[in-house]
């Protein structure tokens, strides 16, 4: 009887531990599960982040973004915070859209020999910007640019204004190319060509115009842009401007020896033929 007893004691005492033991296990799975959907930072890109793009410039540029994962879907490693301490980092390789930005994949210097990814459908060129007209170090890898070209004006007629107007040797600035991405920049200057001074005021000047430090800025452009880009690179003297959201150029805008100062070329074109 009492062997009886002591075994439905003994059983009581392991059913309450049991369940005591089952309930802690319950409750920690459920602060595991909690713990696991904790929301966390992480990065993830936009659009494709080119090889050599800053963490700093690709933020800027609405490249990537800042979101929230669970904690248990965040990858290990992956970037949480973009800031004094990374943002000069660059991407070693292209990274593609819907990814995450891992540490790994940043760093001071791009890996391998192909520095640049060219976008699907493009054309690599690159152009040669003084400082200022490459917009200082503003314009960077992953920068949308507009191409500006000055050239000469040459009207076209036989009447003695018009051929009058062509020995004014006028020239104009226009636009070349509206919108195009930077996929890379030179590191360094280019050597300038050196002239010998001499006592002439204009050789003088030209020396220090040709002194001027250039810059290589490659941009991606289309089969169709890439011809008209080539013929104002060898042609015509160029300049680039930083676009901003949501900026709008118009084909029509443009400027030239006449119309900066608010005047109209067939004005001129009246008062030389009188």
């Amino acid at each position: 009887m009492k062997r009886r007893i002591i075994a439905i004691v003994a059983a009581v005492v392991l059913a309450i531990a049991g369940a005591g033991l089952l309930l802690v296990y319950v409750k920690g799975a459920d602060a595991r599960a909690v713990a696991g959907a904790q929301p966390v930072y992480v990065y993830v890109a936009n659009k494709v982040v080119p090889a050599g793009t800053t963490l700093k410039d690709a933020q800027r540029t609405d490249l990537i973004t800042r979101t929230k994962v669970a904690q248990e879907a965040r990858p290990a490693g992956a970037i949480d915070w973009v800031g004094p301490d990374n943002n000069a980092l660059i991407a070693l390789s292209d990274v593609q859209a819907g990814e995450f930005l891992m540490e790994s994949r940043f760093g001071t210097t791009p890996i391998g020999e192909k520095a640049i990814e060219v976008p699907a459908g493009k054309i690599a060129m690159s152009v040669e910007l003084s400082d200022p007209a490459r917009v200082g170090e503003f314009v960077t890898p992953g920068s949308r640019i507009a191409i500006y070209a000055t050239h000469k004006i040459k009207l076209i007629g036989e009447d003695k204004a018009t051929k009058q107007i062509n020995d004014l040797d006028l020239r104009g600035t226009t636009i070349l190319l509206p919108d195009v991405q930077v996929i890379a920049m030179g590191a360094d200057p280019l050597s300038a060509p050196t002239t010998t001074k001499t006592e002439d005021d204009e050789e003088s000047a030209n020396t220090s115009r040709d002194s001027a430090a250039k810059f290589l800025v490659t941009v991606a452009v289309t089969p169709k842009d890439a011809p008209r880009l080539a013929h104002g690179i060898t042609e015509y003297t160029l300049y680039a401007g930083l676009r901003g959201p949501d900026v709008k150029i118009s084909k029509e805008d443009g400027a030239n020896d006449i119309t900066v100062f608010d005047k109209d070329v067939a004005d001129l074109v009246k008062e030389v033929g009188q």
